[in-house]
C-alpha cells in the first residue's frame, strides 16, 4: 500500500511493514530538497575513492558509500525526523547510522541486483547479532517499470534469514587492492544471491511487488525481505539513497577482517533529529 508521509507512522502503516516487510510513503520530499540533493551527485560520482563502486564494464558509477560523513547536504539527510523518526518508532529505541549508499542506475547502463536478503550480509560478514535494523531509501528520481525498479517478495521476511551459501563472485586475475573481498557484497554478482528454484518457491508463496514512485518518495523495508532490481535499459536514470539505521541495542559482535567504516560504522552515537526543513537551510551549523 502507498501513504503520505506524516512524522510518525499510524499503526496502519505499521501493520503494514510488520505483514509485508516494506511501506512506501509517497512524495516526502519537495522537488527542491531532491534537487538539491541531486545537485551534489556529479561531484560525489567523479571522486575515484574506495567508496565508490563501478558497474562491470568500468566505467559507470553504481554505487558510493559513507559519503554523509563528508557531504553537509546528505549528512542533513540521515538526520532528518522524517526519516529518523520512523526508524525509531520500528525499531523500538534510539538508532546510529549502520550504513549509507547511493545507489545509481544509469540510464542504459545501470545493471541488475540479484535477488538478495540484505541481513545475511550483515549477519555473516559483520557479526550483526539480529535484524533489528531498517532500511529507508529515498527515491532521488521517479521509480517506474522502465527505469530498473526494486521488486520485492512481499512477506518474504516472515521466512528469517534465509542461510544460502557464498557463491564466488571475483575475478581470478584481479588482486585484492583492485578487488578487495568487500565489494562482492555489491557488484552484480552479489556474495549471497538466491537461486532460482528458491526465488520461484517464494514468488508462488508470497508473489511479487514492482515499486512505482515519483521523486521524493520514501521506502522502508525490512532487511530480510527478499528483493532485486532489473538492469535499467531507459533512458532514464534511477537513482536512490538508502540509510540504513540500527538499534543501539543491536551493535554489531566483533569479526576478524571487520569492513571498511565507510561501509559499516561503528560511530554508536544515536542520532539527533534535525528540524524538517534542514535540508533547505543555508549555512546550517551542525553539531
Amino acid at each position: 500500500m502507498v501513504y503520505d508521509l506524516m512524522m510518525q507512522l499510524t499503526k496502519e502503516q505499521i501493520q503494514n511493514y510488520n505483514d509485508n516487510g516494506f511501506v512506501l510513503l509517497t512524495e516526502c520530499f519537495s522537488k527542491a530538497e531532491v534537487q538539491r540533493m541531486k545537485m551534489r551527485l556529479p561531484g560525489l560520482f567523479a571522486e575515484n575513492t574506495p567508496k565508490r563502486v563501478l558497474e562491470e564494464q568500468g566505467k559507470t558509477v553504481r554505487s558510493v558509500h559513507g559519503v554523509h560523513t563528508t557531504d553537509e547536504i546528505f549528512q542533513r539527510l540521515s538526520r532528518h525526523p522524517q526519516l529518523v523518526k520512523p526508524a525509531i518508532q520500528l525499531l523500538g529505541s534510539e538508532v546510529y547510522i549502520y550504513q549509507f549508499k547511493i545507489n545509481a542506475k544509469a540510464a542504459f547502463k545501470g545493471d541488475v541486483w540479484e535477488w538478495h536478503q540484505d541481513y545475511i550480509f550483515w549477519r555473516k560478514e559483520d557479526g550483526l547479532p539480529t535484524p533489528r535494523i531498517v532500511n529507508i531509501l529515498v527515491c532521488l528520481d521517479d521509480m517506474n517499470e522502465f527505469n530498473g525498479p526494486l521488486f520485492f517478495i512481499p512477506g518474504s521476511h516472515r521466512e528469517g534469514m534465509i542461510d544460502v551459501m557464498a557463491q564466488k563472485t571475483s575475478n581470478q586475475s584481479q588482486t585484492e587492492e583492485e578487488c578487495p573481498a568487500w565489494m562482492s557484497n555489491f557488484t552484480a554478482r552479489l556474495k549471497y544471491s538466491l537461486n532460482q528454484e528458491l526465488v520461484g518457491d517464494l514468488v508462488s508463496k508470497y508473489g511479487t511487488y514492482s515499486i512505482k514512485a515519483p521523486a521524493g518518495s520514501v521506502l522502508l523495508f525490512d532487511s530480510n525481505i527478499v528483493h532485486a532490481s532489473p538492469n535499467n535499459i531507459s533512458p532514464f536514470d534511477r537513482a536512490v539513497v538508502i540509510v540504513t539505521y540500527n538499534s543501539i541495542e543491536n551493535i554489531p559482535l566483533p569479526v576478524p577482517n571487520p569492513r571498511p567504516e565507510f561501509l559499516v560504522s561503528r560511530y554508536y552515537r544515536p542520532v539527533e533529529a534535525l528540524s524538517e526543513d534542514n535540508l533547505l537551510i543555508e549555512n546550517l551549523i551542525l553539531q
